[in-house]
């Protein structure tokens, strides 16, 4: 069962969490939220807040559901929940009910945003800024190989205001 942390209590690796184990980018409400699976994002501090950043890209689903809400959560799992993070990453809400047929349960957090009960962590996050990625301020050459379809992502930077951890 997940209960609430002081988020500085978070013992796992921020780089295995985000690069390595996914986690599930999750807007909206019970009767209407979209989630998708990440890989790109970070923990840290700024503006003396603790704060969680995700990329979404303006062709996903689930960027219609994050421009829109003040509220998005980040739910990260244990290995066994692998290939619902495959489908949740390779398969559209627009095609697809995803939460049919996998074993996920939303829940509504504190502040209205949508997580799953069981995930091992759950960061809901208050969107303080967005930024969109420009081709022009890549110092490295090799990031624009990263965008073939020149989909560039529109960063998100959420204030925690609750984590919740088993």
């Amino acid at each position: 069962m997940l209960k609430p942390i002081d988020v500085t209590l978070i013992k796992d690796n921020a780089f295995d969490l985000i690069a390595n184990d996914w986690f599930l980018v999750t807007a909206g409400n019970l009767d209407s939220f979209n989630t998708m699976t990440a890989s790109w994002g970070a923990f840290g501090e700024l503006w003396s807040k603790k704060i969680a950043i995700c990329f979404v890209r303006p062709v996903r689903y689930t960027y219609e559901f994050t421009e829109r809400e003040e509220f998005m959560t980040f739910s990260f799992f244990d290995e066994k929940y692998r290939d619902v993070l495959k489908l949740c990453g390779t398969k559209s809400g627009r095609d697809i009910d995803k939460m049919s047929g996998i074993d996920l349960t939303p829940v509504v957090g504190e502040a209205g945003a949508v997580y799953f009960e069981e995930a091992k962590l759950v960061l809901e996050c208050r969107k303080l800024y967005t930024h969109d990625l420009d081709p022009a301020r890549f110092l490295d050459p090799a990031i624009e190989l990263e965008y073939p379809q020149r989909d560039y992502h529109r960063m998100y930077i959420g204030e925690i205001v609750r984590c919740l951890a088993k």
